[in-house]
């Protein structure tokens, strides 16, 4: 969803607040870093859609990282990990040198349980992916959820970090889903249907998000950063994920490695927020207390897609 101008006047006017903040406060003047985006990419649900296949659309969604050469990120879901078709999948992503990270067995919001249940279901998934080359202890909780009181956001860290375990936070999130969503829907109630429209939807919405994000790491450390951008295992980043990093690299940013992402020190941030969780760039900013004008919750929703796409006839 395209920010209205009044939000699109704070974030620059805060985006140049923070470049002079961050060159009085120790980075000597330094112009802000060209921001870098890594891809990280949830679920694995491998079911067949419209247009390709389970197995093609992880053929493709490899392949563009390919081509781009650059590796990502991808969090596995326990319960779509089958006998046949995922160990491949899982097979080919770590021998490509992406990295295995685990998303809970279940894929339940950590809102709706304790923090030793989670702490179960994350230990019940590690078994599925820990046998690969590409596995690290990299935990992303389902819907960004890290818990509604301090109690259980403490406490789940604290289990974690027992375990051995680091979040793997998202810095731009996306609505990416529902895009998918509405483009399956329409390829189901007529096969013929045109996607062109679905992928400049698709990659504006993108752009728009990552600007987001980006401009209130800026205006929060003076710089920007290596981000990590949400994704998920679905039609739309088989289609378009080539697209989309082509987008990126012609407009300046610069692709990078997940591990390498993951290695900053701005990802092991803890913003102490509650509800915890979202993007981390929106807890930052959360906590800061400045920037509320900016943050909507939940950061990323459908809800905020769905006026767009009824008026373009998606």
């Amino acid at each position: 969803m395209a920010l209205d101008s009044d939000r699109r006047t704070l974030i620059a006017g805060l985006f140049v607040a923070g470049l002079a903040a961050g060159g009085a406060g120790g980075h000597g003047g330094r112009r802000a870093r060209t921001p870098g985006i890594a891809i990280t990419i949830d679920d694995f649900d491998l079911t067949d859609t419209p247009v390709l296949r389970g197995e093609d659309r992880d053929t493709a969604i490899r392949a563009a990282l390919q081509r781009h050469q650059v590796k990502a990120a991808g969090f596995v879901a326990g319960k779509y990990v089958d006998e046949k078709l995922a160990p491949r999948v899982l097979r080919r992503w770590s021998d490509d040198g992406h990295i295995l990270g685990n998303h809970s067995f279940s894929h339940r919001s950590f809102d709706a349980q304790q923090p030793d249940a989670l702490m179960d279901d994350i230990l019940k998934c590690e078994p599925l992916l820990s046998g690969y080359p590409g596995f690290r202890k990299l935990f992303r909780f389902p819907y960004l959820a890290e818990g509604k009181t301090a109690e259980a956001r403490d406490g789940m860290r604290a289990l974690l970090a027992r375990h051995g375990y680091r979040n793997a936070p998202v810095t731009i999130d996306t609505s990416d889903w529902y895009i998918d969503n509405r483009l399956k829907a329409r390829l189901q109630a007529n096969a013929g249907s045109a996607i062109a429209p679905y992928r400049r939807f698709y990659l504006d919405h993108l752009w728009d998000r990552a600007t987001f994000y980006d401009g209130l790491a800026n205006a929060l450390f003076g710089h920007s950063i290596d981000h990590t951008i949400l994704l998920h295992h679905r039609l739309t980043t088989g289609l378009f994920l080539g697209d989309a990093l082509a987008m990126f690299r012609a407009r300046g940013w610069r692709l990078v490695d997940a591990e390498k992402a993951f290695a900053s020190p701005v990802l092991r941030m803890q913003p102490n927020t509650l509800p915890a969780g979202q993007s981390l760039v929106w807890a930052a900013a959360k906590a800061d207390g400045r920037f509320d004008k900016l943050l909507r919750y939940p950061g990323e929703d459908g809800d905020y897609e769905a006026p767009r796409m009824d008026a373009l006839g998606l």
